[in-house]
């Protein structure tokens, strides 16, 4: 019988990096076949397919964070449980992004940057409606504990009773009609049939066609995303982004023009008393790990400044006189989006301030 081979601690090394690698390449695989439709989404914004309507929502708040942060939990359970914080106060400021950023300087495939993965993977599978998720979420040890946190109800987590124009789908893999596809929006039983013809296993925003759904067949159209915020008002999840360093944050902005606003979190900075911001259509506001944004601009070998505040517009102090030493990173969200959210709001772009 042939013995096993014993690897030496630098082939297993190897070895275990060669998985990682392999496990990271397949999920980014199966992002950009969940990001089919982002092409076809940038056209419709484009040619004005979104109405400037005066009920809903015309600026972006973004949210970004070292996933770092949860290197710091104890054990699996409680790296969950923070993970699941972090969304639930993105959701409850209605943040239309969120960015993960590797503080380390080692990079995310690294085992330094698994927090980083992990936190992305958590706040995915959260962010997605239930009925979603086991399309797009196969078994993992990340997720081992996510089922148990609170979820999130936000506006495009339906039920299958809800009647409403908008909700989020799953192009089936199921003959369609020539230039059509059928997609599961989570209606029991009825499946909606779409004006175009997509690969199946795309995640898709639907608008139904309400005067259908007492017929046989529900029929519907593919939307942007942003499409129930700009004209109900309705906020619609988050995207997630993943920063290979505190730079990146800022110049791989998705949005055309970048950011026009740019807020970054320390208690070394201005008083958020005195701040008033001026009107903005994409917002972003950057919270620092245990060591605050510092440490983040340190290991960042692009940049060659060594103050932090020289990044942002805006570099504030969102607790003065604090009465702990240090405030967590998750604490520091909730108290930065409650004291900038009226501000955030009357700042905010609409349609007769252009």
């Amino acid at each position: 019988m042939e013995s096993k081979k014993i690897l030496s601690w630098t082939e297993k090394k190897a070895l275990k990096r060669k998985r990682l690698e392999e496990k990271l390449d397949k999920d980014i695989k199966q992002k950009k076949k969940r990001d089919q439709l982002v092409k076809v989404q940038e056209e419709r914004v484009n040619t004005g397919d979104l109405n400037l309507s005066s009920s809903g929502r015309h600026y972006t708040i973004s949210l970004a964070l070292p996933g770092s942060i949860l290197e710091n939990a104890q054990s699996r359970e409680l790296r969950t449980y923070l993970a699941g914080q972090i969304a639930r106060a993105a959701v409850v400021f209605n943040v239309d992004e969120i960015v993960i950023f590797d503080e380390s300087g080692s990079g995310l495939r690294l085992k330094k940057g698994k927090g980083n993965v992990q936190m992305a993977r958590i706040l995915q599978f959260l962010e997605c409606p239930q009925y979603l998720r086991k399309n797009f979420f196969p078994m993992h040890e990340d997720l081992k504990y996510a089922g148990l946190l609170n979820p999130l109800d936000s506006p495009h987590h339906m039920r299958a009773s809800d009647v409403v124009e908008y909700r989020e789908g799953v192009v089936l893999d199921k003959p369609p009609k020539a230039g059509k596809s059928f997609v599961n929006v989570g209606l029991y039983q009825r499946d909606v049939l779409i004006d175009r013809q997509l690969e199946a296993g795309v995640r898709v925003t639907i608008q139904l066609d309400l005067n259908t759904s007492d017929e046989k067949q529900i029929k519907g159209k593919v939307v942007s995303p942003s499409t129930p915020r700009v004209e109900s008002g309705l906020y619609w999840g988050y995207n997630l982004r993943l920063a290979t360093n505190l730079s990146s944050v800022l110049t791989q902005c998705p949005h055309k023009g970048g950011y026009d606003l740019t807020i970054g979190t320390s208690e070394r900075g201005d008083s958020i008393d005195d701040f008033a911001p001026p009107t903005f259509k994409h917002g972003i506001i950057v919270f620092g790990g245990v060591q605050g944004l510092e440490t983040s601009l340190a290991a960042d070998s692009t940049l060659n400044i060594d103050d932090p505040s020289l990044l942002f517009q805006h570099y504030l102090n969102t607790c003065p006189n604090q009465g702990s030493r240090t405030i967590r990173t998750e604490e520091a969200i909730l108290i930065t989006m409650s004291a900038l959210r009226p501000k955030l709001i009357s700042s905010g772009f609409k349609p007769e301030n252009s």
